[in-house]
């Protein structure tokens, strides 16, 4: 049966209330979600998306104060990040208290937070008095939706509704930060600028990417990925080497080449944000055509480029 479209904060309260799986929009991507006290519904979770157990998942509150119920110590450098950048696409991993599920934390003593920056998500988490475990609304390993029609597709048929907020605005999933030791630490690049990060907290440890265990959600090496093969590089070059057919992602550039099926391009005009935005777009279009490879190449080492390549590098993992 396929998921019921929906689109206003009472419908979807009504269907997480009843331990449902909801399918909501945030300003990163859409996300799978469900009562995060329900351990019945988060497992529900796991097997729609056939994600591992061992790969935690993300809270999702309606404000700043919620996190008294949920964590045992909040730093101080998570309190002035909280205040400054919630809502917004930023995750904060916290020592979690007992009331939270280890099926959430895959049994880490820790949890991830975040509060969306979505109107009808912050209206739908002010109608419920839970907070919600919600993961990326797709199948695991896959590129993230960022649009209702795109949860639709892939898991339409294996839960319950979808509260359809149109498409997402950042296009990139949150950026996650945790504190080992109470030392602020990157643990995942996303929709809000590391260096804005330092910039009010001071300068980051970095936790690389891992292939099991990961210490918070999106760190798994290979995630985030297309179909078709991923090849990174100068995408004239890497044409030059194939015969089978291909498509290329590239920045700015249109790369005419009659070689190529199709060639999307990120941003004409060279905005690491509009190329975020439309980063998990492109990848689909180009992943639905009768290509073998996808050409792609990396953005500048700065701002958002930094959780583009991240994404980039993660599909192109073998």
């Amino acid at each position: 049966m396929a998921a019921q479209m929906i689109r206003t904060a009472e419908e979807g309260a009504s269907v997480l209330k009843r331990g449902g799986l909801l399918a909501i929009p945030t300003e990163t991507v859409y996300g799978l979600a469900a009562n995060a006290f329900d351990e019945a519904a988060v497992a529900r979770i796991f097997k729609a998306k056939g994600r591992p157990t061992y790969d935690p998942l993300i809270l999702h509150i309606a404000d700043v104060a919620a996190l008294k119920q949920l964590v045992r110590n909040v730093y101080p450098e998570a309190r002035m990040l909280a205040e400054e950048f919630w809502p917004g696409p930023l995750t904060l991993v916290l020592p979690k208290k007992e009331i939270v599920p280890d099926l959430v934390t895959a049994g880490l003593d820790t949890v991830a937070i975040r509060m969306p920056d979505h109107p009808l998500t912050l209206e739908l988490l002010g109608k419920i008095d839970f907070p919600l475990a919600a993961p990326s609304a797709n199948p695991f390993g896959y590129v993230s939706p960022t649009s209702a029609a795109h949860v639709a597709q892939q898991l339409g048929g294996r839960i319950d509704a979808i509260l359809d907020g149109g498409t997402t605005r950042v296009g990139l999933e949150s950026t996650i930060i945790g504190f080992p030791g109470g030392r602020p630490t990157l643990y995942r690049y996303g929709g809000l600028e590391s260096e804005r990060i330092e910039s009010l907290i001071g300068s980051l440890d970095y936790v690389a990417s891992s292939s099991s265990d990961p210490l918070a959600p999106g760190m798994l090496e290979k995630h985030y990925s297309p179909s078709k093969k991923v090849l990174l590089g100068d995408p004239a070059a890497l044409a030059a080497q194939l015969e089978a057919p291909f498509a290329i992602l590239s920045f700015r550039s249109g790369f005419e080449t009659a070689a190529a099926l199709e060639v999307f391009t990120l941003s004409a005009r060279g905005d690491l944000h509009e190329a975020a935005h439309r980063l998990f777009m492109g990848l689909r279009r180009l992943d639905a055509l009768p290509v073998e490879y996808i050409l792609a190449e990396l953005l500048p080492e700065e701002g958002l480029g930094r959780a583009i390549n991240d994404r980039l590098r993660r599909a192109a993992a073998r």
